[in-house]
């Protein structure tokens, strides 16, 4: 039960972080566009939890190892999708690439911040 539990809330603040620095993204013209603030935090829970699942059932790792593996699943959520969410559009790779960049280093941030440890 604590396993799920974990995972939820993993899922719940990766998706309100990713939400909105994809609004924050989008707003900057950083390599995506979304069409308003619900469609970013749509991006961001379907980003959460394609990122939260594969990192969240690995075995004990540091923080480094997580990151690298939750930034690589991270571009290919957001690549993937800016092709099945209709308000989210990715321009190509490196948009992909930029987002779950500064999406990572902010969740890393904040996870150090409060002890945690990463998922994406």
């Amino acid at each position: 039960m604590e396993l799920i539990i974990g995972l939820v809330i993993g899922i719940a603040i990766a998706a309100v972080i990713s939400g909105a620095m994809i609004w924050l993204l989008s707003k900057l013209n950083l390599g995506l566009k979304v069409d308003n603030f619900g469609w970013a935090i749509l991006a961001g829970v379907v980003i959460g939890v394609l990122t939260n699942l594969p990192t969240h059932f690995l075995p004990e790792s540091g923080i480094a190892v997580k990151s690298v593996i939750g930034f690589v699943v991270a571009v290919v959520a957001i690549y993937v999708s800016g092709q099945f969410l209709k308000g989210l559009t990715v321009k190509g790779f490196g948009g992909a690439l930029l987002a779950a960049a500064v999406i990572v280093l902010i969740n890393l941030g904040v996870l150090l911040l409060i002890g945690g440890t990463p998922a994406a």
